[in-house]
């Protein structure tokens, strides 16, 4: 009998969708039994947001700052699992506060170590990041990372922004004007993830899951856009300075973060209206040179290495 343990947070409830239809064909499987747990921060997130608890949590989840979360049940945290599947979210390009929380706790040491572990992350489409994140709290807790897999809306970048903000502060995923695309990942992809499913499967009975990636890769489980690795990455050096300055503020007045935390939102809807097409520009005008270099980046990214 092979005992897997899915343990995920999600707010909108599609990557709890995503997860079910990914371990469909395991929990078939007579030899097989899985657990599924959800995350609870002691203090919950609503869904959908409104928009002064969305800027709220910035600071703390880009600097990865833990928050209590309910404690794991006993029955799920005192039994040895031959596989964990991890899926998390992405909040201000780390991983969400729950699940940061998580993997930070001595529960998250007792539950992991030693233990072949696959991520599964449903986010817009800058994730790639975030998941050097989670590898490092991975090591942190002596895990085996084998598989990754990202699940992402595919449209443009700037139309995926548009209908996720209708979705998370809606609360609805439907055609934003009646035109626009559905929101977050598509229903075509939410449906397939059960592929994944059987390739991991065959993999939890062989006992060794040192290829399990490369033919997770292979059947589509982790898309790379080049020009969002180089986004990712000036993101992520822009919110280090506001995170850094906003907790700091913040510590020794409410209203001066307040305050901060305003004018990042205006500086957040400058940045994706006219840094990125910007450095989208100077991506392209680099992309041949830089060729060589992009091709190994996207190799490494859609490993389960750390470098």
């Amino acid at each position: 009998m092979k005992n897997v343990l899915v343990l995920y947070y999600s707010q909108s409830g599609q990557l709890g969708d995503i997860l079910t239809n990914l371990v469909s064909p395991i929990v078939k499987d007579d030899n097989c039994k899985v657990t599924t747990y959800l995350i609870q921060p002691e203090n919950e997130y609503a869904f959908p947001w409104n928009k002064k608890d969305f800027l709220e949590v910035f600071p703390e989840s880009y600097l990865q700052i833990p928050k209590p979360n309910k404690p794991i049940p006993d029955e799920v945290l005192n039994k040895k699992y031959d596989l964990i599947i991890l899926g998390y979210t992405v909040w201000y390009l780390s991983p969400s506060i729950p699940i940061n929380s998580f993997l930070k706790s001595e529960e998250a040491k007792l539950l992991l170590k030693d233990t072949p572990v696959i991520t599964v992350n449903g986010s817009r489409n800058m994730w790639i990041l975030t998941q050097e994140k989670v590898k490092r709290l991975l090591v942190d807790n002596k895990a085996k990372l084998v598989g990754n897999l990202a699940f992402v809306d595919r449209h443009w970048n700037h139309i995926s922004v548009i209908t996720i903000v209708h979705w998370l502060m809606g609360g609805k995923k439907t055609k934003y004007l009646g035109f626009f695309p559905k929101p977050g990942v598509s229903e075509k992809d939410i449906n397939e993830a059960g592929k994944f499913g059987s390739i991991i499967k065959k993999y939890l009975f062989k006992e060794n899951f040192a290829h399990l990636q490369e033919d997770l890769v292979k059947s589509g489980g982790v898309m790379i856009k080049p020009f969002l690795i180089r986004s990712d990455k000036s993101g992520n050096h822009i919110f280090s300075k506001w995170s850094a300055h906003i907790y700091k503020v913040g510590l020794k007045s409410s209203e001066k973060r307040a305050k901060w935390l305003n004018f990042f939102q205006y500086y957040l809807q400058f940045a994706i209206w006219v840094f990125v097409p910007i450095v989208f520009v100077i991506f392209l005008l680099t992309y041949l040179p830089f060729y060589a270099r992009i091709k190994k980046d996207i190799k490494y990214y859609q490993s389960v290495r750390l470098r």
